[in-house]
């Protein structure tokens, strides 16, 4: 025969069993839906131009994050593309080519949460120097 203090330590412990386990599926749900976010891209394309931006940014996690200034025609007005860059080969390339024509190479992610992956959508992921 259990006594009541026993019973409801065996109750407690129960409850904190059930709340560890859903925590956990809880956190794997989290990853998992970061992983198939970062993984699938929802457009890949090129932009050209020439960066005027780039520096790299963050408290916790450290991204490269830039902006290109888009110009169709001489005397127009630019547009800027604000772009992220995840992979420290690929900054190295864009520092080295500042100055210069580029045409980069992205890849846009919707709805990765927070900015921690990066303060845009936009990944570059690869430079072309543009003759």
């Amino acid at each position: 025969m259990t006594t009541p203090l026993a019973a409801s330590t065996v109750a407690k412990f129960r409850w904190g069993r059930w709340a560890l386990m859903l925590l956990l599926v809880i956190v794997s749900l989290c990853a998992l839906y970061v992983a198939t976010v970062l993984s699938w891209s929802y457009s890949q394309g090129e932009r050209a131009g020439y960066v005027q931006k780039f520096s790299q940014k963050g408290w916790l996690c450290k991204t490269w994050e830039g902006e290109l200034a888009m110009v169709s025609m001489p005397g127009t007005l630019s547009e800027k593309f604000l772009f992220t860059v995840r992979d420290d080969r690929v900054a190295d390339k864009v520092t080295k080519s500042m100055g210069k024509r580029v045409s980069l190479v992205y890849e846009e992610h919707v709805g990765v949460p927070g900015n921690c992956f990066g303060d845009t959508s936009y990944f570059v992921t690869d430079v072309k120097l543009v003759e």
